[in-house]
């Protein structure tokens, strides 16, 4: 969704919106519509710079990315020594 490159669905994260808000679903199990992205930040960035995750969940408003930002900042903070 960020970088637009393609890989395997175990190398990315899956995101769902629930009330609002893209929350991450790194098992793959919550309902609804599901979005993938890099579980990396310059993905990550790139994909909220490109406005992706409002049309990818065709929402109608901005998506609160913050918990997606959190995650996605602690699983790189753990992946470098």
């Amino acid at each position: 969704m960020g970088c637009r490159e393609r890989a395997a669905k175990s190398d990315l994260l899956r995101i769902v919106v629930i009330e609002g808000e893209c929350v991450p679903d790194p098992r793959g199990t919550l309902p609804g519509r599901g979005a993938y992205v890099h579980p990396a930040s310059a993905c990550y960035d790139l994909a909220v710079r490109r406005r992706a995750f409002p049309r990818a969940f065709r929402g109608q408003g901005p998506l609160d990315t913050a918990p997606l930002e959190k995650y996605v900042a602690r699983d790189v903070g753990q992946a470098t020594p």
